[in-house]
């Protein structure tokens, strides 16, 4: 019997060692698997990152004009291509920006969208196929895992909280508003709507100098329609400081406390043009892009669409005599035509924009006053 145990004992001799080395071969293998999937949940949320930043920057570009979709693709291209994997550039191509009216529609190309702009409200990019290349589990997963991301953005439903507005204001004569008319926005001294106010507004400061600052970068506030705000009227021409805050966005700084890199001038300062020869002016496909007619580039670092404002409307009847409350009934964006001129500065009027488009800054707010169809801000849907 000690002799059969004997044997059997040296025949085993080793089956632990066998038994290690396969144990650790497999927990070796687990671990490199466990490090090549982190890699590509990594990887695959760098590429999210890319995809969900591009399209809300095409989609910050919409604005129901054939521009809008040229400065969509090139903003989505741009941003798409701040991003490096696997130490080389992405780069995406117009093919990979897509265009719907709805978000769960049909995606046209470019061109398509290009075509019928108007009712574009949504962008969706895809990066392109990355190959990551697979470190320790090669034998299970290959050499390498292609990876890509697509991400949709696009316009929120109609606003009815806006932010950034200016301290100035347009009447509302209990008449239709017109899009693409032109429209004052404060008065001269035979226009006011009340003695001693001229449309100016005192929700940046009770002084000229925050006027001239609202003016100039808007009003750090939001406010929605119907909302009163105590102390809200400027009374007083302030014509100086209007004149400073407004013309800082045409790049001029003469007299301004203003900082153009902090409250910079829009790209194109040309006086007089309305807001489709604008867009047409920053198009590339249009054979207007950057005339001399319609364009005038500025000496500072220009910023797109710092001609365009949010003015709250005001009913004529809510302006008393002097220093008083009045109620913002709605809200629009206007285009400022030209720069406010010297003196009194007359009347400065802005042409009411008939475009939707994105504003950048403003909210939703579920069950408040009825939202401006026309203004929205980039989301990003999925």
């Amino acid at each position: 019997m000690k002799g059969s145990e004997k044997k059997i004992r040296r025949g085993e001799r080793g089956s632990i060692m066998a038994l290690s080395a396969v144990a650790m071969l497999s927990i070796l293998l687990a671990a490199g698997l466990g490090i090549d999937i982190s890699r590509f949940y990594l990887a695959k949320n760098e590429l999210q990152n890319a995809a969900d930043a591009a399209a809300l920057a095409a989609a910050s570009a919409l604005n129901s004009s054939p521009s809008g979709i040229t400065n969509a693709r090139d903003r989505a291209m741009q941003e798409m291509n701040k991003y490096n994997f696997n130490n080389g550039t992405v780069s995406i191509t117009e093919a990979a920006i897509r265009f719907s009216v709805n978000l769960n529609g049909t995606y046209v190309n470019f061109t398509d969208a290009y075509n019928s702009p108007a009712n574009i409200r949504f962008v969706e990019v895809t990066t392109p196929q990355l190959a990551i290349p697979v470190s320790f589990a090669a034998m299970v997963l290959g050499t390498s895992k292609n990876l890509s991301a697509t991400a949709t953005a696009g316009l929120s439903v109609p606003l009815n909280s806006f932010c950034n507005f200016i301290p100035l204001s347009v009447i509302d004569y209990d008449v239709p508003m017109v899009p693409g008319q032109t429209y004052t926005i404060r008065a001269d001294t035979g226009g006011s709507p009340s003695p001693g106010n001229y449309q100016i507004l005192a929700v940046a400061g009770p002084g000229g100098v925050d006027v001239g600052f609202g003016i100039g970068a808007g009003v750090d506030a939001c406010a929605s329609p119907g909302e009163t705000y105590y102390v809200d009227t400027k009374p007083g021409l302030t014509a100086g400081k209007v004149r400073t805050g407004l013309n800082a966005r045409f790049d001029d700084y003469g007299g301004s406390q203003l900082d153009p890199a902090l409250e910079p001038p829009d790209t194109n300062i040309k006086e007089g043009i309305t807001h489709d020869q604008y867009l047409a002016s920053r198009d590339p496909l249009n054979p207007n892009y950057q005339s001399s007619t319609i364009y005038q580039a500025a000496s500072h670092p220009g910023v797109d669409d710092r001609r365009i404002v949010l003015i709250p409307i005001v009913k004529l009847s809510a302006y008393d005599a002097g220093r008083g409350t009045v109620t913002f009934d709605h809200f629009g964006a206007f285009f400022l035509k030209t720069k406010a001129s010297g003196g009194s500065g007359g009347d400065i009027q802005a042409e009411y924009i008939d475009n939707r488009f994105a504003v950048g800054k403003g909210g939703y707010i579920p069950g408040g006053a009825v939202g401006n169809p026309l203004l929205a801000t980039p989301v990003l849907y999925k």
